[in-house]
């Protein structure tokens, strides 16, 4: 533990929100057993063994339970998270990683990374370009409306207004839903688990 508070005291201080940059961010976010990690640690903020974590990362990595994990698998997450991803989440301040004891604490930057897997290449959806459609759409039914184009004129401009409406509404909260359930730390298990892989 003296290692940690040495470490502390000598790293450097985080901005005054106590925030990551989006380069950072992104840079801890891309790799898939990173996320795991995160999605452990925003489960439950206590201390954990190394042995612990990799045991559940195997896991959700291929796909099995926990006692299911064979020793091959467990190694092979152990000694990749131990040398390379617990040294660097580290290094960025996410968590504390002491290398003697083999024991990984959350930080305050690991509970406030409130960050969506849509930036993670390979997890996007296209929100923008849904958004920028419909207005598009709605833009272009105005127009017909105002020319008098039939057939669309038998329904009243206030119908065609409320159509307008109730599907930006709804698509309004479609996104705030899937946002909300592809949030690192929601549910019990990583959220490209609960909604497919896509690379």
């Amino acid at each position: 533990m003296a290692q940690q508070q040495k470490r502390r005291a000598t790293e450097p201080e985080p901005d005054d929100h106590g925030t990551l940059s989006k380069g950072e961010i992104f840079e801890v976010l891309r790799n898939q057993r990173r996320r795991y990690v995160l999605q452990y640690l925003k489960q439950d903020s206590r201390p954990v063994e190394l042995g612990d974590l990799a045991q559940q990362v195997a896991a959700w990595e291929y796909e099995t339970t926990l006692e299911k994990v064979t020793p091959e698998q467990r190694k092979r997450v152990y000694t990749t998270l131990q040398q390379t991803h617990l040294p660097k989440m580290d290094q960025s301040g996410i968590l504390v990683f002491d290398s003697d004891d083999g024991v990984i604490e959350a930080t305050d930057r690991t509970n406030d990374l409130s960050i969506y897997l849509e930036i993670v290449p390979g997890h996007e959806f296209a929100w923008r370009e849904l958004y920028l459609s419909l207005g598009a759409i709605s833009c272009a039914l105005v127009a017909a409306l105002w020319m008098g184009i039939y057939p669309l004129t038998m329904l009243p401009e206030l119908g065609w207004a409320g159509i307008i409406a109730t599907t930006m509404t709804i698509t309004a909260v479609a996104h705030i839903y899937h946002e909300r359930n592809m949030r690192l730390g929601h549910g019990e298990q990583p959220p490209e688990l609960s909604y497919g892989r896509d690379d």
